[in-house]
């Protein structure tokens, strides 16, 4: 009498794998605001920090460069450090997604979010 409804019940599945992974996305995008990487320049003169959203938090300036003739070296060490935060953000930001969809059963390649 109800043979056409084992599709609803599919469907109500696929429903809630949706929602779970929504939610599993919204933990995930709010721990990775929470993490913190640091990159750095100069043999670790110069130190950014960022979260793995890519906000900027902090940078750190070793003293022992801070010579007004080299301001320009100074300048391209903090741009260096920075960028290198940025690119160590991504990768983990990019690491996180990727466990995350195979936890989920999903290709590993799969870009998240849609």
């Amino acid at each position: 009498m109800f043979k056409g409804l084992g599709g609803i019940g599919d469907m109500a599945k696929m429903m809630k794998a949706a929602q779970d992974m929504q939610t599993k996305m919204a933990e995930l995008q709010d721990s990775l605001g929470r993490t913190v990487v640091v990159g750095e320049s100069g043999a670790g003169l110069v130190k950014a920090r960022a979260t793995c959203k890519g906000e900027v938090t902090g940078l750190e300036i070793d003293a022992s460069i801070l010579i007004p003739s080299e301001k320009e070296v100074l300048e391209d060490l903090i741009l260096a450090a920075i960028r290198d935060a940025q690119d160590r953000a991504a990768s983990k930001s990019s690491d996180e997604m990727r466990r995350m969809t195979e936890a989920l059963g999903l290709p590993a390649d799969l870009k998240l979010p849609f």
